[in-house]
């Protein structure tokens, strides 16, 4: 069995996030990056299913050479090997573009991804690699079993839960409950020193879309508490200063 795990290099959750260039790009000068949390979900299930010897796990990231401790650390959870597509991803259809390019060739058994990375909350990707290379593809799975040739998914749906099975080759994004997230041992740690880390050059892709502008939240507003007995009063703020009424 060969699986392909995609990771992203994303902001630590506790980062300030700033932008530069008038508001345009994302400064990144001080920021901690880190596997994103999803990807990590999708990796420890890889890992559990080729467990013993049952097949091998490969990561892949779109990404820069300052991307390489990430992928390091995808190596140290217990990926076999890496490679890192050589290029700053631009958007969804680039990232994804580049993996499916990649794996194209590689005779990958199953792709999986995050649900979705935490600093853009896009769930594209997954969607987008299965089109390119013309393979089934299922969104936010929660649990994910495999004999061999087949794979049984479940997927929370409105009001209820879905049970597909898919034969053959697939791409699937990982949501919480597929597995717990392993942490790297300090052996896992020292073999990731010597796992293969390939780097190979982007394709080019035409540029599909651009930003114009980063915006943070507006800050929160003061908060006025009203007594329960007076109704008249909330009325009258909702009214007059929320306007929601």
């Amino acid at each position: 069995m060969k699986i392909l795990v995609c990771i992203s290099n994303v902001p630590d959750t506790t980062t300030k996030i700033t932008f530069t260039n008038d508001n345009t790009e994302f400064n990144t000068a001080g920021v901690q990056y880190i596997v994103n949390p999803y990807d990590e979900i999708a990796l420890s299930r890889a890992i559990e299913l080729t467990e013993g010897g049952k097949g091998t796990v490969t990561v892949i990231n779109v990404g820069e050479a300052a991307n390489d401790p990430t992928v390091r650390k995808a190596l140290a959870i217990g990926a076999d090997d890496a490679v890192r597509v050589n290029a700053a991803p631009r958007d969804a259809y680039f990232v994804a573009k580049q993996i499916a390019e990649y794996a194209k060739d590689k005779d990958f058994d199953m792709i999986l991804t995050g649900r979705e990375s935490i600093d853009y909350n896009g769930n594209q990707v997954a969607a987008m690699v299965g089109e390119f290379l013309d393979i089934p593809s299922v969104s936010i799975i929660k649990k994910l079993d495999y004999d061999g040739s087949s794979a049984t998914i479940e997927r929370e749906i409105e009001g209820g839960k879905e049970v597909v099975t898919v034969s053959g080759k697939f791409v699937a994004s990982c949501a919480e409950g597929v597995a717990e997230p392993k942490i790297p041992t300090m052996r896992g740690i020292m073999s990731a020193r010597t796992k293969p880390l390939n780097v190979v050059e982007a394709v080019t892709i035409e540029e599909v879309t651009k930003v114009a502008k980063y915006e943070t939240p507006a800050p929160r507003g003061s908060v006025k508490l009203v007594l329960a007995d007076q109704v008249e009063s909330l009325i009258g703020l909702l009214h007059s200063e929320a306007k929601v009424i």
